[in-house]
């Protein structure tokens, strides 16, 4: 792993929620979500309704982009990621070890009847003040 791609991953491990944008031709809307990180597939686990309205936007259209960012008392501390990727909805065996994870870091969610999505990073660019001002670091899925 390269030291980028390294600071990117425990920036966001670090983390806990996220902002997420969600569209179709005719709308956008953004919410807010906790999510998992799953750093081997570079994705993260996060728990909604499809009755939402970013829900009923993802189930139209899966590319989706967003933030992440916590908020510093000052500028020379500003850390944050913004990010594109698809998200899907997960079944079977790949939802029930996701869910375990998101169930052991959320413990409040099992009383949510909610689905578990995957949203697998396509590209993230990241903010990191500490390390100069302005400074990006950055990652881009391989395409196959």
């Amino acid at each position: 792993m390269d030291d980028q791609l390294e600071a990117i991953c425990l920036f966001i491990n670090k983390q806990h929620v996220l902002t997420l944008c969600a569209g179709n031709m005719d709308d956008l809307w953004c919410a807010n979500c906790f999510y998992v990180f799953h750093p081997p597939a570079m994705a993260l686990w996060l728990l909604t309704s499809t009755q939402t309205r970013h829900g009923e936007l993802m189930r139209q259209n899966a590319r989706v982009a967003g933030t992440i960012a916590p908020h510093p008392k000052t500028v020379v501390l500003i850390k944050g990621v913004q990010y594109r990727g698809v998200i899907t909805c997960l079944e079977g065996e790949a939802e029930r070890q996701a869910r375990g994870h998101y169930y052991h870091r959320f413990p409040l969610a099992k009383a949510m009847p909610y689905p578990l999505w995957q949203l697998d990073l396509l590209e993230v660019k990241m903010t990191d003040n500490t390390l100069g001002f302005g400074k990006k670091l950055r990652w881009q899925r391989e395409t196959s």
